[in-house]
C-alpha cells in the first residue's frame, strides 16, 4: 500500500505539474470566458485521475488475488503487478516519462544492490563455515600426527633395545660356534666366510661334473620296470601267436574236410588234427620260444647299451653328444623329466651353450611335425629357450606342433613378452596359438589385445558363447583401452552389444587405474551425441547403474557426464529440465530475499 500511495502522490504532482507549464504560457492571451472555463477543465482532469487511480488500484487487487501473492514480505510476482501499474502511469504522464523512468531504474539498482549485498553476506557465511571446519579438521589431524610420531618413537627405540640385545647375544655365542674364533676379532671371521665360500665353490663345480646318485638310482629302477614289462608283453605276444597258428591250422583243416566232400567222419576229422598240432607245432613253439628269449636277450643288451652310451657321455662331459644320443634312443626310454633335470643341474661354462639348451635343440630335431613332446619336457624346454635368448626354438616348437599346448606354456611365452621389448609380439602370437589351442579364450583375447588386434579379440569373444560378463570384464581390466571398450560396447552392427556399457563403466570407474578409459569412452559419446541412445540400447544396465555412473562421474571432477547422463535418465522418467525463459531470468534478479 506505501507503493500505491506514492505512486497516488506522483502522479498528482505530475498532474499538476503539467497543468500549470500549459497554463503559465497562455495568461495575458486567454479571455475571460476562458478564465470562467478554467474551474471546470480542473475538474475534469482530476476526475480523470481520480477514475484512473481507482481503475489501477482495483487492477493492482485483481492481479494479486489472480496470481496468489502474499499478503506481507517481499515477493516477484507483487513486483511484477507494481512494474506493469507504474508503466501505466509512465504512459499516462509523457511529459514527465524521463523522469519516472530513471525513477524506475534507480528503484531497480537499488534492488540489485541489496540483492547483491545479501548474497555477498551468504557467501562469506558459508565461507567462515569451511575454514572453521578446516581448521578443525587441521587441528584434528595435527593431535593424530603428533600421536603418530609419539608412537614412531617409541617403536624406533625398542627396535633399538632389540638390536642392541640381538647383537650382544650373537657377539656372546660366537665363541661357542666357531671355536677358537674370539669376539673382539672380527677379521677372522671374514677370513673364515671367505674359506666357505671357496669351499662351497669347489663343491659346486664338482656337482656339475657328476650325476647325482639319486638320479641314476631313479633311472636304474625305471629301466628295469620297463625291461620287467617289456618281457611280460614278448610273453604274452609268443603265446598269441601260437594259439593263432594253431587256430589256423584247424581252419585250414576244416576247410579241405568241406571241399573234399566230407568223406571222413568229423570226429576222426577233429582227432587227427588234434594230433598233428601236438606233432607238428610242439617244434614251431619251441623253436618261436626260444626266438623270442633270444630277441628279448638282444634288446635287453642294446638297452643297456644305449644307457651306458649315455652315462659315458654325460659323465665325460660331452653334453652336445649325449643330448642327441638320449633323444634318439629306441622307444624314446631317456626322452623324460629325468634326463632332463640331469641337464638342467649342469652348470655350463661361460660362453657355452648350456646342456639343457642342447638336449631340447636334440628333442626338437629328432621329433616328426605333429608328434609333441610331454608337458613336462615342453613347458621346461620353452623356458629354457626364452631365458637363453633362443626365441627361435620356441617358434619351431610351437609350429610345427612338436610341443604340448598348455595354459602354463602359453603363460611363460606371455611372462617373456613383457621381458623382451624386440619379441614381444612374436611371443604374444605364439601364445595366442597356444590358449586357442587349449581352450582359453579370455588369455588369448588378452593377447591379441597386446598385439593391437582389438578386433580380432572381440570377434574371438563373440564366437565363445560359455563366456559372460565377468570374463569380458576380466579381459578389459587385463588389457585396458578405449579401442577395446569400444568395439565391447558397440551396437551399429545391429546385435545386442557384448559388454553392458553401464555395467563397464560403473567397474571401470570404481577403480583408480582404469578410470581414465570410461571418461575417455563416455566422452566420445557426449561428444557425438550418441549418448541418449547409448544409454537407451543398453538393455543389459539398470537405471540405478547409470545413476550410480552419474555419481561417480560428479565425484571424479567431471560434473558435464554426470548431468548429460542424468538428464538422459530424468527425460525417460517424464521430468524434464528445462531452460530458463531470459524475460524469467531479468525478473528474478530483481528479488528482494
Amino acid at each position: 500500500m506505501c507503493c500505491l500511495t506514492l505512486l497516488r502522490r506522483k502522479t498528482a504532482g505530475l498532474c499538476k505539474k503539467s497543468w500549470n507549464l500549459k497554463m503559465s504560457g497562455k495568461l495575458h492571451s486567454l479571455s475571460r470566458k476562458q478564465e470562467k472555463r478554467k474551474p471546470a477543465v480542473s475538474s475534469v482532469s482530476c476526475e480523470d485521475n481520480k477514475r484512473f487511480l481507482a481503475s489501477l488500484d482495483e487492477f493492482i487487487e485483481h492481479e494479486k488475488q489472480y496470481l496468489g501473492c502474499p499478503a506481507e514480505g517481499p515477493h516477484e510476482l507483487r513486483y511484477m503487478v507494481y512494474r506493469a501499474a507504474f508503466n501505466e502511469v509512465i504512459g499516462r504522464a509523457p511529459s514527465c516519462r524521463r523522469v519516472l523512468l530513471l525513477i524506475k531504474a534507480e528503484y531497480d539498482h537499488a534492488i540489485q544492490e541489496l540483492k547483491r549485498r545479501e548474497d555477498d553476506a551468504r557467501a562469506t557465511r558459508r565461507r567462515e563455515a569451511a575454514a572453521a571446519t578446516h581448521a578443525r579438521s587441521l587441528e584434528i589431524c595435527e593431535t593424530r600426527a603428533a600421536q603418530l610420531r609419539d608412537r614412531i618413537s617409541v617403536l624406533q627405540t625398542e627396535t633399538a633395545e632389540l638390536q642392541e640385545s640381538s647383537r650382544r647375544t650373537f657377539w656372546g655365542d660366537l665363541g661357542s660356534w666357531v671355536s677358537g674364533l674370539p669376539a673382539a676379532r672380527p677379521e677372522d671371521l671374514d677370513r673364515y666366510l671367505q674359506d666357505l665360500q671357496t669351499r662351497r665353490t669347489a663343491l659346486l663345480d664338482r656337482k656339475s661334473l657328476s650325476v647325482p646318485l639319486e638320479v641314476h638310482s631313479r633311472l636304474e629302477a625305471e629301466l628295469q620296470e620297463v625291461q620287467r614289462r617289456r618281457d611280460r608283453l614278448r610273453a604274452d605276444n609268443v603265446r598269441l601267436r601260437l594259439l593263432h597258428e594253431r587256430l589256423t591250422f584247424v581252419s585250414d583243416g576244416f576247410r579241405r574236410w568241406t571241399d573234399g566232400g566230407q568223406a571222413v567222419p568229423l570226429e576222426e576229422l577233429l582227432a587227427s588234427t588234434m594230433k598233428s598240432i601236438s606233432s607238428e607245432l610242439l617244434h614251431a613253439a619251441d623253436a618261436d620260444g626260444c626266438s623270442a628269449a633270444a630277441a628279448l636277450q638282444e634288446d635287453r643288451r642294446q638297452t643297456d647299451d644305449h644307457l651306458l652310451r649315455f652315462l659315458q657321455l654325460f659323465g665325460s662331459g660331452r653334453y652336445r653328444e649325449a643330448a642327441l644320443h638320449a633323444a634318439r634312443t629306441p622307444g624314446g626310454i631317456l626322452r623324460n623329466p629325468d634326463v632332463m633335470e640331469m641337464f638342467a643341474g649342469v652348470r655350463a661354462p661361460a660362453g657355452v651353450a648350456p646342456p639343457l639348451l642342447l638336449f631340447f635343440q636334440a628333442l626338437l630335431v629328432t621329433t616328426a611335425t605333429g608328434h609333441r613332446m610331454s608337458t613336462a619336457l615342453s613347458l621346461q624346454g620353452v623356458r629354457c629357450a626364452l631365458q637363453h635368448g633362443r626365441l627361435q626354438l620356441a617358434v619351431h616348437a610351437v609350429t610345427q606342433d612338436k610341443v604340448s599346448f598348455t595354459e602354463d606354456l602359453g603363460d611363460v611365452l606371455s611372462e617373456h613378452a613383457q621381458k623382451d621389448v624386440g619379441g614381444a609380439d612374436l611371443c604374444l602370437a605364439l601364445a595366442t596359438v597356444v590358449y586357442e589351442a587349449c581352450g582359453r579364450t579370455r588369455k588369448a583375447a588378452v593377447s591379441m589385445c597386446r598385439r593391437g588386434l582389438v578386433h580380432n579379440a572381440a570377434e574371438l569373444l563373440r564366437r565363445s558363447a560359455d563366456l559372460t560378463a565377468e570374463d569380458y570384464m576380466w579381459v578389459l581390466r587385463r588389457s585396458p583401452s578405449l579401442p577395446l571398450f569400444q568395439v565391447l560396447s558397440d551396437h551399429s552392427r545391429g546385435c545386442s552389444a557384448i559388454l553392458p556399457v553401464g555395467v563397464a563403466c560403473r567397474a571401470l570407474l570404481a577403480d583408480p587405474d582404469h578410470q581414465q578409459v570410461a571418461l575417455q569412452l563416455l566422452d566420445g559419446f557426449l561428444s557425438a551425441e550418441v549418448l541418449e541412445s547409448v544409454v537407451l540400447q543398453d538393455s543389459g544396465s539398470t537405471v540405478d547403474v547409470w545413476d550410480t555412473v552419474a555419481s561417480l562421474c560428479s565425484g571424479l571432477g567431471r560434473a558435464d557426464l554426470s548431468r548429460a547422463v542424468r538428464a538422459v535418465l530424468l527425460d525417460q522418467e517424464g521430468t524434464r529440465v528445462l531452460s530458463p525463459d531470459p524475460e524469467g531470468a531479468r525478473l528474478t534478479q530483481h528479488i528482494f530475499m
